[in-house]
């Protein structure tokens, strides 16, 4: 597959997700603002990838300034409406605050210099993302035997992320290794990134796979036929709550219930050590419209009221585990996880 997002020719570059596994399209983005559209209507997902083309989105922004235009007020403004795109997403943030950081510290060394600066960490950003991933599965990788059967929720694969993904990371390093594995892909409503993307990555990949609906899979625990958990994650809290796809945290309970073993997979840029738990963590509702149809189809009464929470919260109480670049953060999270951040 090629590269989820890069640079080109002055240009953002990425695929379109909202396409798959339909038709394989790319966009290019000309501007910060066609940068910003596409991450709010998840042409571009998964909180790494959105971190990634934030980044690039303000190193876009600022290469189409002139000399003579007020810098300061420019930058504050593509930063502004880039930081403004979705708000559960840490990595969104953690990208832009980098950017920021630059910005700041080049601002004197004129706008040639700057602009070079910028794209420069957008593209070490999505550099690391890479070798974040692969660091990270090879970590998570250990905890998968050979013969088991991995149950995932949304998409967390390479589309998620630079290039790689997190959870399917994991599984991805667990097969390089000549480990035996089949994953169980939740369908992931309202918008399937698990029909439409893990799939689609997973039989790319020619990892075996099977489909379920989102209320199958206390049926399959009960069966025995789930042996882990591996899910992505969009914002962890400092005591390892973590914010997810919807139906994440009812996946926690299920697989808790069933003496299931319940990992997350996310890079230590996901943490966010400013919220004590994941009470604070910041849900995106998203339109209804969502949730009344299904690519574009109508399954509704039109103007039925609609509640479309993009995330949930899984309690660090569910959760075995956080697998990250450092290693397996384990309970009590706020300890392991404090640490190698400050680290």
């Amino acid at each position: 597959m090629r590269p989820v997002i890069w640079w080109k020719n002055g240009r953002v570059v990425m695929i379109d997700q909202r396409q798959l596994p339909g038709r394989e399209v790319y966009i290019e983005c000309k501007n910060h603002e066609r940068v910003a559209r596409a991450i709010e209507t998840l042409a571009i997902r998964g909180a790494p990838a959105i971190g990634v083309a934030a980044a690039y989105g303000v190193a876009l922004g600022v290469s189409r300034l002139k000399g003579g235009a007020d810098l300061d007020g420019a930058f504050a403004k593509i930063h502004k409406r880039l930081w403004r795109t979705r708000p559960t997403a840490r990595n969104l943030f953690w990208a832009l605050e980098r950017m920021k950081a630059v910005y700041e510290k080049s601002w004197g060394l004129g706008l040639a210099a700057l602009k070079k600066r910028l794209l420069a960490e957008a593209a070490a950003i999505d550099r690391e993302d890479v070798m974040i991933n692969r660091k990270l599965g090879r970590n998570g990788s250990a905890l998968i035997k050979s013969g088991s059967t991995v149950l995932t929720h949304c998409n967390a694969g390479a589309l998620a992320t630079a290039g790689y993904g997190t959870a399917l990371g994991v599984v991805r390093a667990a097969v390089e290794r000549g480990k035996k594995v089949r994953v169980v892909a939740d369908e992931t409503r309202p918008v399937l990134q698990g029909a439409r993307l893990t799939v689609w990555e997973l039989a790319r990949d020619r990892i075996p796979v099977t489909l379920i609906t989102d209320n199958m899979a206390a049926y399959l625990m009960a069966r025995g036929e789930i042996d882990l958990v591996i899910v992505g994650a969009d914002r962890i809290a400092r005591n390892g709550d973590t914010a997810n796809k919807i139906g994440t945290y009812g996946v926690a309970v299920l697989a808790k219930e069933h003496e299931i073993p319940f990992y997350v997979a996310a890079p230590l840029s996901t943490v966010d050590l400013g919220l004590k738990d994941g009470s604070g963590i910041p849900i995106e509702e998203r339109s209804g419209d969502e949730v009344r149809r299904i690519r574009g189809k109508l399954i509704t009464l039109p103007k039925v009221d609609v509640r479309n929470p993009a995330f949930d919260v899984t309690p660090a109480k569910y959760i075995t585990a956080i697998i990250t670049e450092r290693g397996i953060a384990r309970p009590p999270l706020a300890r392991s996880l404090g640490a190698w951040i400050r680290t």
